[in-house]
């Protein structure tokens, strides 16, 4: 099959690091600009050194080198690593320039810029002006797993909090199993806050502690609640409280409900088994899952437990892979009409 020529678009931080190392192994897809403003003419292997094998000389570049890529036949695969409310504005541009080209440029946006279904939804919980209201409409925002088909334009890969938490109620909504709220504690580790250390994310703030930050106010919440009302019914009320772990990798989530039925523990496991059999990622059994198993990987790992009504749905992913740069690749693979596997069986860290 032909090459597919990517851009990697605000390449510096530690998503970016993470898609130029998956991307490096994939069987179809080719690097051809790492956009960084900061680091342009950089050395890749400079920023990130752990990539030094695999880009040992190509640098970052800046925003002109994707103009040189939209005479291309076939597509254009583009993935945003930019911050959120800065995506929107800097996408408009290069999706106007590609359409002036007829060129056919594939998005994968990882910022939370076109994830809501509207402007007016993303400036009621961000608080701004969305940069390019009427391109929202051109994305989809979904999980692989739960949207059988390829969207026709865009996609907005969802936070990694999100990606956890909607694995884990996805069956109880779809299957009629549970009724809400869904009460969910999750803890993420500190990658997921950016490369650029605050007073809260910083280190030496984090290793050794544990602690709830915007407990039922996270803005992830409503992304959450959005894709489980998609499954049907009403969007069930999802009560978050997030954590931030003294660990670099991963997310753990819990979820308390209360079940529609009385159930026990292999058969919550059965069912959610069933609900995932045709999805290659997620893996379901009835003990307790780890972050060891999942850490590098783009892998989701569901463990369940039941008594009577009362259920624990547990999972665990890598933020910066299944939670970002793996499923955004999964998405892409798909956008681009390739198995959506392609370059992302891996095998996790172990001790990383």
């Amino acid at each position: 099959m032909a090459e597919i020529p990517v851009v990697v678009l605000g390449s510096g931080g530690y998503v970016a690091g993470e898609l130029l190392r998956l991307l490096s192994g994939h069987p179809v897809m080719r690097l051809r600009a790492a956009v960084s403003r900061s680091k342009t003419g950089t050395r890749i292997a400079e920023a990130f050194p752990h990539l030094a094998g695999v880009w040992p000389a190509e640098t970052f570049v800046s925003a002109d080198a994707v103009d040189a890529l939209l005479d291309t036949d076939g597509p254009v695969a583009l993935f945003s690593c930019l911050p959120h409310g800065q995506a929107a504005r800097i996408l408009d541009g290069l999706l106007a320039s590609a359409e002036g080209a007829r060129a056919n440029m594939k998005v994968v946006d990882l910022s939370a810029d076109f994830r809501l279904p509207d402007a007016a939804a993303w400036t009621e919980v961000y608080g701004e002006s969305h940069g390019a209201p009427e391109r929202c409409p051109s994305f989809s925002c979904a999980i692989p797993e739960l949207e059988p088909s390829a969207p026709s334009e865009h996609v907005a890969h969802p936070g990694c909090f999100t990606t956890a938490v909607t694995l884990a109620c996805a069956p109880l909504v779809a299957l009629g199993l549970a009724s809400p709220p869904y009460r969910v504690s999750a803890v993420t580790g500190s990658t997921g806050s950016g490369a650029k250390p605050s007073e809260t994310t910083h280190h030496p703030s984090r290793f050794g502690n544990l602690k709830a930050y915007r407990p039922l106010i996270h803005r992830h919440a409503p992304e959450m609640e959005m894709l489980l009302g998609r499954l049907g019914g009403p969007a069930p009320e999802v009560r978050f409280v997030p954590h931030s772990g003294p660990f670099a990798r991963g997310i753990h989530a819990t979820v308390h409900v209360d079940l529609a039925h009385p159930m026990d523990t292999a058969s919550l496991a059965d069912a959610y088994a069933a609900f995932y059999a045709d999805a290659p990622f997620v893996g379901v059994s009835a003990t307790p899952p780890a972050l060891k198993e999942v850490v590098g990987t783009n892998r989701c790992r569901i463990g369940v437990a039941a008594t009577g009504t009362s259920a624990v749905v547990m999972s665990v992913i890598d933020n910066l892979v299944k939670g970002a740069a793996g499923g955004a690749i999964q998405w892409m693979n798909r956008l681009c009409d390739l198995d959506e596997s392609s370059g992302l069986e891996l095998a996790g860290l172990g001790w990383g």
